[in-house]
């Protein structure tokens, strides 16, 4: 399906390399007045003094009225640069995987980079990992165990922000009740906090009331006096 990307992708690295091996200028004819009589004589003289990168950009000295011409498209007509760098992008983009995680950061940058590394997760890998997570559930667990065991790739590790965000999801988690101090020492990697000493509870605000409570303490301040 991606032959063609891939090919000229194969076929622009190969013009690269071949335009720098033969002295980084394009081919061309070696025109003659009159008749050579070793056509192969002077071929072989030509290339062993200006053929390959270190014989770039010599004087050529022709003789006898012979006239060099160019027949090749230089680089930046055929823009070399820009092809490369659009094929680079393409054959990422056939196997959905960000520019950044191959070394291209042209337009990436410390607001978007994280972004795309999360995209990378969600729309790359989770489509292969639902396909892997079924297909072991189907193979190695029995119809009698699936009521109670279930096959699933953690990719929390993958998905981790930054110290900052972390921490304030972590402050919401804690705040309103559904993550106790060991939950998140667990996803930091710390120790566990001892039972005992409370690493188990699962805490709220004191001052977030269900609506129809909202009066009790008026009511038992007002019946006090």
């Amino acid at each position: 399906m991606a032959k063609n990307a891939i090919g000229m992708s194969l076929a622009t690295e190969e013009y690269g390399a071949t335009f720098f091996a033969n002295g980084a200028n394009p081919g061309g004819v070696l025109e003659h007045p009159g008749v050579i009589k070793d056509i192969q004589r002077v071929k072989d003289s030509w290339n062993s003094a200006y053929q390959g990168s270190g014989n770039a950009h010599k004087v050529a000295v022709l003789e006898e009225g012979m006239k060099f011409q160019a027949i090749g498209i230089p680089p930046e007509q055929a823009q070399f640069l820009e092809t490369r760098k659009f094929q680079i992008n393409e054959i990422a983009r056939i196997f959905r995987v960000p520019p950044h995680m191959i070394g291209d950061l042209e337009k990436s940058s410390f607001s978007n980079i994280e972004q795309q590394s999360l995209e990378f997760v969600k729309y790359t890998l989770d489509p292969w990992v639902v396909r892997w997570e079924q297909a072991l559930q189907q193979s190695l667990i029995l119809p009698s165990e699936k009521l109670s065991l279930f096959i699933k790739f953690n990719v929390d590790g993958l998905l981790r922000g930054d110290y900052q965000s972390r921490m304030n999801g972590y402050s919401v988690g804690r705040q309103n009740g559904w993550m106790s101090a060991n939950d998140i020492r667990e996803l930091e990697n710390m120790n566990r906090i001892p039972y005992e000493e409370g690493g188990d509870l699962y805490l709220v605000n004191g001052n977030m009331l269900p609506l129809s409570q909202a009066g009790n303490f008026y009511e038992k301040e007002a019946n006090s006096q």
